[in-house]
């Protein structure tokens, strides 16, 4: 069994047991561990199953925080070593050029997982030992988990003071025509409401590149989109395609952990070395974590409401050619709780399709498995492809305007461009 596999095997068999802070003896031997894929990969990995074990994420924080610091301790650790790039953060004086830089990785990987998920200390403590079981005893190998260590517990403290962990202030909806309602059927409380003011990773501000406003609730563009999402968006839509009915349910989820599958499927397609994964791995989760930040911002700035409220007070409008539907709900049945403009689907999916053009090019065929879909495939020729199919299908699954997919797609294009021309660049 592979390295990897020993892993994830120790995780999801351990789960329960270590989100109450259990702990797990090790079932492997790491002289008989062979590894497969190289320390990016795996560790992604292993904070994908974390992250899809129930209740190991805080409710309060977004994931894709989680990914960025991950990642930029990765590239730091190994760009400390190989130099290739300007660093994101850490510049440590007199590195050894000889020093491991799976070490580095590993270490720093290990300590940032440790930090930000305690109860699985012991598994992540375990998937180390593996790891450093198979470089070779030496300087190098204590030299790259120095800097490991040390890039870590930077980064880690630079992060602590970002306003993610302050306490989500309530929020008061309004009770105007267009304004953020909680949604039914169950009418879940705002969420993600500090996250406009978390510190971004590289922009410059939150508000940087702020999309425009909604439409009008009386203009011809809102009747448009309000129609369209009415019609396919509805649980019981007759106009909604079987093919779009699949689109709306398989994108469910987060999907920033969609985007870290596809990147492990981009990165191991073209054999990246350790150095090009973690810089790519990096630019990937600092453009997820900016533009969450930034669709936050523009969420809780614009308070827009979402489409289940929109039909059901279409009566209230002031538009004449958009007609109320009490009953109507969305496809996915309940809404996600924040404000509907822009779309986080789209923002996210566009910032990751661009990170991974910008690396490879768009052409790349691949496969996307479905979080909420259990064996269900959609197959792929280009990253912009998948990342407009995970947009649209919002659309599709009632959550959302076609404008909020719009206004999505460019926050999260201006965000991963700008993250691409300005870090992590080559020396």
């Amino acid at each position: 069994m592979s390295r990897i596999l020993v892993t994830v095997a120790l995780l999801c068999a351990s789960l329960q047991a270590q989100v109450t802070g259990a702990s797990i003896a090790a079932t492997t031997e790491p002289s008989v561990v062979i590894r497969s894929v190289n320390p990016v990969i795996e560790w992604n990995r292993t904070l994908l199953v974390i992250l899809r074990t129930a209740g190991a994420q805080p409710p309060t924080i977004h994931s894709t925080r989680s990914f960025a610091i991950l990642h930029a301790s990765i590239f730091d650790a190994v760009n400390n070593i190989d130099g290739t790039y300007s660093p994101y953060l850490v510049r440590l004086p007199n590195v050894s050029r000889l020093a491991s830089q799976a070490a580095a990785a590993d270490q720093a990987a290990h300590d940032v997982l440790v930090a930000l998920y305690p109860a699985f200390q012991t598994t992540l403590d375990t998937e180390l030992q593996q790891d450093l079981a198979q470089i070779p005893e030496g300087q190098d190998k204590t030299d790259g988990v120095t800097v490991g260590q040390t890039v870590a517990a930077q980064i880690l403290a630079f992060r602590s003071t970002d306003g993610a962990n302050v306490t989500p202030p309530p929020f008061v909806p309004g009770n105007q025509p267009g304004d953020y309602q909680f949604t039914p059927p169950n009418f879940a409380p705002a969420d993600f409401t500090q996250w406009p003011q978390v510190t971004p990773f590289a922009i410059a501000r939150a508000d940087e590149f702020r999309p425009g406003p909604p439409p009008q609730l009386t203009s011809d563009e809102y009747t448009k989109v309000f129609n369209e999402v009415m019609s396919l968006g509805f649980i019981t839509s007759t106009t909604r395609t079987p093919e779009q009915t699949l689109i709306g349910t398989f994108w469910n989820g987060n999907i920033q952990d969609f985007w870290n599958e596809i990147a492990q499927t981009a990165a191991l397609g073209h054999h990246l070395g350790l150095a090009q994964s973690a810089r790519l791995f990096a630019l990937l989760n600092i453009s997820l974590a900016d533009s969450t930040i930034a669709l936050f911002e523009a969420k809780y700035n614009y308070r827009f409401w979402r489409p289940v409220t929109a039909i059901e007070l279409a009566g209230d409008d002031g538009n004449p050619n958009t007609n109320p539907n009490p009953n109507w709900l969305p496809l996915t049945t309940k809404t996600a709780p924040d404000p509907s403009y822009p779309g986080a689907h789209s923002t996210i999916s566009r910032a990751g399709a661009e990170v991974l053009k910008f690396y490879f090019g768009d052409q790349f065929t691949f496969d996307v498995t479905s979080e909420s879909l259990q064996g269900a495939k959609r197959h792929f020729t280009s990253f912009s492809a998948a990342a407009q199919e995970a947009g649209l299908s919002r659309i599709y699954a009632g959550q959302h305007f076609r404008t909020d997919h719009i206004a999505g797609k460019g926050l999260g294009e201006r965000v991963a461009e700008s993250i691409t021309d300005t870090i992590l660049l080559p020396r």
